[in-house]
């Protein structure tokens, strides 16, 4: 997988990223796209939207602090993006926690069809109709196959689907990678999960092969963690290095140090 070369791009071409995220990360997100090589922006009003996301070269919807306004904004972005063929990525943050946020999310994904739907286990798990615990935002336990959960839902969906955790996992319903890079301190800092969809937004605006996108964009943003992890050992301090990390990393670095699995209908 040629992660580097794609990053190399993202550094060229400076994609735009529109953004309708949540208010406890957007500075986060904005941050993680500009180091990574994109163009951040963030404009949750409905009344502009579609004129954003008519610029933009990827679109993010992250449902984390949703309400009723915000999900307007995001169907009329989403729907702009579709008509404009520009990569969408939804984040459905907590989407079995409450009935606002499974509602919208399956209305996000019938009438949005993203490209790429990244969640953690128990997100997936919902949206693909298994039985999943969650805690908050965060995922506690998984009924089943997180795999064949997600294989199911990208068939369903069309979309590519990424299941981040101690190993994340990438699928279009029949081929699945899986990315072993990372480090346990990605999960003592808030954010980390919705500044992955930012990096997958820059990825996707530049690679037309999502699953490709989707997977190298976790590779890079995991090996910048793994190096912010050698710098720093507190969640504070690794936060600031992954900042860091990410500005600095070679494409040639984010290549050799990549540990991408490739399957085919799982095996």
């Amino acid at each position: 997988m040629q992660t580097g070369k794609m990053l190399a791009a993202v550094r060229a071409q400076k994609p735009l990223v529109y953004h309708i995220t949540n208010t406890v990360t957007i500075s986060e997100c904005a941050n993680i796209t500009l180091v990574c090589g994109g163009l951040p922006v963030m404009a949750p009003a409905p009344e502009e939207a579609e004129e954003m996301a008519a610029h933009a070269q990827a679109v993010v919807l992250n449902i984390g602090t949703l309400t009723r306004e915000q999900v307007q904004a995001m169907l009329l972005a989403g729907r702009k993006a579709r008509e404009l063929h520009t990569p969408v990525i939804l984040d459905p943050v907590g989407v079995g926690a409450t009935g606002l946020r499974l509602e919208s999310a399956k209305k996000l994904v019938a009438e949005v069809s993203p490209d790429i739907i990244k969640g953690n286990a128990a997100e997936i798990a919902v949206l693909a109709g298994g039985t999943a615990v969650m805690r908050g935002v965060e995922s506690v336990a998984v009924t089943g196959s997180v795999a064949e959960m997600a294989a199911s839902l990208a068939r369903e969906t069309g979309s590519v689907v990424a299941v981040t955790g101690a190993v994340d996992l990438v699928t279009d319903g029949r081929e699945v990678v899986e990315v072993h890079n990372g480090h346990p301190l990605m999960a003592c800092v808030v954010g980390t999960g919705c500044m992955t969809a930012s990096v997958m937004a820059c990825f996707a605006a530049v690679e037309k092969d999502r699953l490709q996108a989707a997977a190298a964009a976790l590779a890079v943003f995991n090996v910048a963690a793994e190096e912010a992890a050698r710098r720093a050992q507190a969640p504070s301090a690794f936060k600031s290095a992954l900042f860091d990390a990410l500005y600095s990393l070679e494409p040639a670095v984010a290549e050799a140090r990549q540990k991408i699995v490739r399957k085919v209908n799982g095996k």
